[in-house]
């Protein structure tokens, strides 16, 4: 065997991959403070305020890693963003990885690289800060595990494999979907075998360990979780698709361009004859995507498990062109690169607004939505950017307009999550208090001992909420041009609560 030259070091599969994944990571913190804070990130944030072992709706570790963001990089757009670019550069880089282990060559591991890399839904998940962000990054490590195992006829990978999911555990409990998914894969294949070991059940043991934690808080609180899952079904926040609706959807959030990859990656693991032994992901990816249409799950609940397919793709793309069609492998690459740059604007933040609505418009090309929301001119995911501060800063207005001994017992009551985070983080500039909500887990935090004399809500959630007040006036409102519709309210001034807040506060629970 000769060895390997510098000029081979420089151009090989390990290191192209590398370089895209550094573009990734540098793309996702050069658009980084494009627009502002996404709604779900002022929760993670207030919820980092109250570290615990769960909240209403998520496990714990999101809350820690804000936290852990925040009191190392402040709190910039930018250093609230690096772990999500980081993590997002880390995805592609494992992509490549997987395609490796699979006996891809050079041209296999750029291609599953470059096909992660230009993935809508991780263009979305990799601008911010939240639990989407991490989740593909803890799937595609216990996928590398199984490989692993798999590849090296190793029992002691599955020790990791429990590592991975209990760390997934802790951050979304969607990832129990893929371990579902692997345990009846590896029923169905002859990878059953690894039952026999003690490694497999010493791997279980050691994810139930990590989630412990969650657990316990989740039975101690009477699994909110659940009674919140039943109240957003109830409620139809979601938009459910039909099974053909629902593949048509992954499709373009995954680049209508990269479909026939990750479908022939399917296909290669599950009836190739190079490509079988890797078949428990094949069955891992159809039993979830059966269980998510079954549940009537959200289009983007799939999107972590696709670089597993991608790499499998790549390798089968790269077998299959080989010899007398090897021209297409360029083209293939050009065309992928050259369809995301045209749609990648319409799921990262690379435009200014106004030029994006009309790029938009251009392309008549709506990205897929996930819930019933009431949105402006942009997506949710963009009109959730806009308007907190500014509804911070009309809060205020109301607040200093009152007599300085009143304000002192005045509390600020936000009828949503995103209105209440966006209080405690901007309020501190505007000289405005924490603010309180029934709203997920700021039900938990409670009333902050305001008794409800003066109180500013934010809106009305229409279950008679200003009936309780003796006085009820219209005293500001809010309203941006590219937030949500359903964002934009009129801010009451309520004095005279009929009962103490303290007694009412178990009747303000709202979970949705």
């Amino acid at each position: 065997m000769s060895t390997p030259t510098p000029r081979d070091r420089i151009i090989s599969g390990a290191s192209i991959v590398l370089l895209i994944a550094t573009v990734k990571l540098l793309f996702h913190l050069l658009t980084a403070s494009r627009y502002g804070i996404f709604r779900d990130e002022l929760y993670y944030l207030a919820c980092a305020d109250h570290l615990d072992w769960g909240y209403v709706d998520q496990p714990p570790l999101i809350a820690g890693i804000a936290w852990f963001a925040r009191h190392v990089f402040g709190d910039s757009l930018l250093g609230l963003r690096l772990l999500p670019a980081i993590a997002g550069a880390a995805l592609v880089w494992l992509a490549g990885t997987l395609a490796r282990e699979m006996g891809g060559g050079r041209f296999a591991q750029a291609l599953a690289a470059v096909s992660v890399a230009c993935g809508p839904i991780y263009l979305v998940f990799h601008h911010w800060i939240t639990m989407n962000a991490f989740e593909p990054l803890i799937w595609m490590g216990c996928a590398w595990c199984v490989m692993r195992a798999i590849r090296l006829s190793e029992p002691r990978y599955w020790l990791g494999f429990g590592a991975f999911a209990g760390i997934g555990m802790e951050n979304k409990y969607s990832v129990a979907f893929f371990i579902v998914g692997v345990v009846i894969g590896l029923l169905l294949s002859p990878e059953r075998r690894f039952f026999r070991s003690r490694w497999m059940w010493t791997g279980a043991l050691a994810a139930f360990l990590i989630f412990l934690p969650n657990l316990v808080w989740l039975i101690r609180h009477d699994f909110p979780f659940l009674e919140l899952m039943n109240n957003v079904r109830r409620s139809g926040r979601d938009i459910v698709r039909g099974p053909v609706a629902f593949v048509l959807d992954q499709a373009m959030l995954m680049n209508p361009l990269l479909f026939p990859l990750w479908i022939g990656g399917l296909a290669w693991v599950l009836f190739n004859r190079a490509g079988r032994r890797y078949a428990v992901l094949g069955w891992t990816y159809l039993v979830m995507l059966v269980l998510f249409i079954t549940l009537k799950g959200k289009n983007y609940y799939l999107a972590p498990a696709y670089p597993m397919l991608l790499a499998a793709g790549a390798v089968a793309f790269e077998q299959i062109t080989s010899k007398r069609i090897a021209w297409s492998r360029p083209v293939y690459l050009v065309l992928i690169i050259a369809g995301s740059a045209m749609i990648a604007p319409l799921f990262a933040p690379i435009l200014p607004v106004e030029t994006y609505i009309r790029y938009q418009k251009f392309l008549d090309l709506e990205p897929p939505k996930a819930e019933n929301q009431q949105n402006g001119p942009l997506p949710q995911y963009f009109a959730d950017e806009f308007g907190w501060e500014e509804m911070t800063r009309a809060v205020a207005k109301v607040y200093f307009s009152l007599p300085t001994s009143e304000r002192t017992n005045t509390a600020i009551f936000a009828n949503s999550y995103g209105q209440a985070g966006a209080i405690d983080f901007f309020g501190p500039k505007y000289g405005l208090p924490k603010a309180i909500s029934g709203h997920q887990n700021y039900w938990y935090w409670g009333p902050r001992g305001y008794t409800g004399e003066t109180v500013i809500v934010l809106g009305s959630d229409g279950r008679g909420d200003r009936e309780h007040f003796a006085t009820v006036e219209a005293a500001g409102r809010v309203e941006h041009p590219y937030s949500r519709l359903d964002e934009h309210f009129d801010i009451f001034l309520c004095r005279g609560l009929k009962v103490n807040l303290q007694t009412l506060w178990p009747e303000v629970k709202h979970w949705n």
